[in-house]
Parts: C-alpha cells; sequence; structure tokens
C-alpha cells in the first residue's frame, strides 16, 4: 500500500499546529473582565394593558384562550416603564422590553422572557436578560438572570418579584424587583 502521507508522526504534528494556531487565534480575541462582584438592584415594572399609555399589546392567540381561565396561549410583547418606586409618576430608570405567554393550563403562570434596559443612573446603557416562570398569584416569585451587556456583561443571578398592586378590572399591574446580579467589574484603563 503506498504512502500517502497521512503516518501517525504527520497527524500528530498537524493535530499540535492546530491547536496551537487555535490557541493564539483564541488569546487575540480574550476580552479582560475584571475583579467579580454582585449588585443589588431595586426598582419597579408597570405593565399597562389598558388604558392610555398601554405598554404592552396582546400579538396572539389560540382558538382557545379567551375560553380558558389561565388566558393559556396569550403572547404579549412589551416596552414597560422601570421606575424608582411604585408610582408611575416616579423616576424612570429603563424599560422592560421582551415577550410573555400565558404558558399553564392549570394556573395563571407566564412564561417571560425579558431584558432589562437601564437609561439612567450609574448602570445607563447596560442591559440584563431575564427568562423563567413567573406564577403571578405567588407572594414572591424567583426568575434566573442569564445574561447581560454593558456592565453586566457575563451577568447571572436571580430576580424576585412581588406584586405591588393589581387591578382585576383592567389588568395593569405594578411588580416590585428585587434583582441580584454577580457580574465582573471592568478593568481599569
Amino acid at each position: 500500500m503506498a504512502n500517502n502521507g497521512c503516518s501517525a508522526p504527520n497527524i500528530t504534528v498537524a493535530a499540535l499546529l492546530l491547536l496551537v494556531f487555535l490557541h493564539i487565534t483564541e488569546a487575540g480575541t480574550m476580552v479582560k473582565l475584571g475583579r467579580e462582584k454582585i449588585s443589588h438592584l431595586h426598582f419597579y415594572f408597570h405593565d399597562l394593558v389598558a388604558g392610555k399609555n398601554v405598554t404592552a399589546v396582546q400579538v396572539a392567540s389560540a382558538p382557545t384562550t379567551d375560553s380558558s381561565f389561565t388566558q393559556f396561549g396569550l403572547m404579549r410583547v412589551m416596552d414597560d416603564w422601570l421606575t424608582e418606586g411604585p408610582e408611575a409618576t416616579s423616576k424612570m430608570v429603563g424599560r422592560a422590553q421582551g415577550i410573555y405567554v400565558s404558558s399553564c393550563q392549570q394556573k395563571v403562570q407566564l412564561l417571560m422572557t425579558t431584558t432589562f434596559v437601564f437609561e439612567s443612573g450609574k448602570f445607563n446603557g447596560s442591559t440584563l436578560a431575564m427568562v423563567g416562570k413567573n406564577s403571578v398569584f405567588d407572594k414572591v416569585r424567583e426568575m434566573p438572570i442569564v445574561g447581560g451587556s454593558g456592565l453586566f456583561r457575563l451577568a447571572r443571578g436571580y430576580a424576585l418579584a412581588r406584586t405591588h398592586s393589581f387591578d382585576l378590572k383592567t389588568g395593569n399591574a405594578v411588580v416590585e424587583y428585587n434583582v441580584t446580579v454577580l457580574h465582573y467589574a471592568l478593568p481599569s484603563a
């Protein structure tokens, strides 16, 4: 059988060269991270589905949504206000942008995919990503923080949500959020 250059030593050398190349390429794209730190955030989320200043709109539903006591299959897109206090006139700190879907047939439970976009204060321009189950009538709900950007690059943590007020007639709600996030402090230049 003819030798076509695929001997064990040639394969070993080629594999080593590939590993060296990948290491050099990876080293060139590394981002320097600062020290790990914990941040605690507190704000109020205003989900307004009725009235003059609607912040969440229905974009889809199932044929059976209206006959379901949990509104199973209902989907809304939101651009909700985040404020320092529970009043609508409180200082705005950002927006909660994303979607939520009624995802349970047995009780009122939402699947939420939310980006908290901070527009003021020390986290201005940074975001946090939250994805998880929200059992809206539980006293306290815990949802995971799965990432972020800006000052929250590589963030992870959790959000505790408590309903501050809920209007049964309109469906409008104000929810208090306490968020604990593990992230990296940006290194000094």
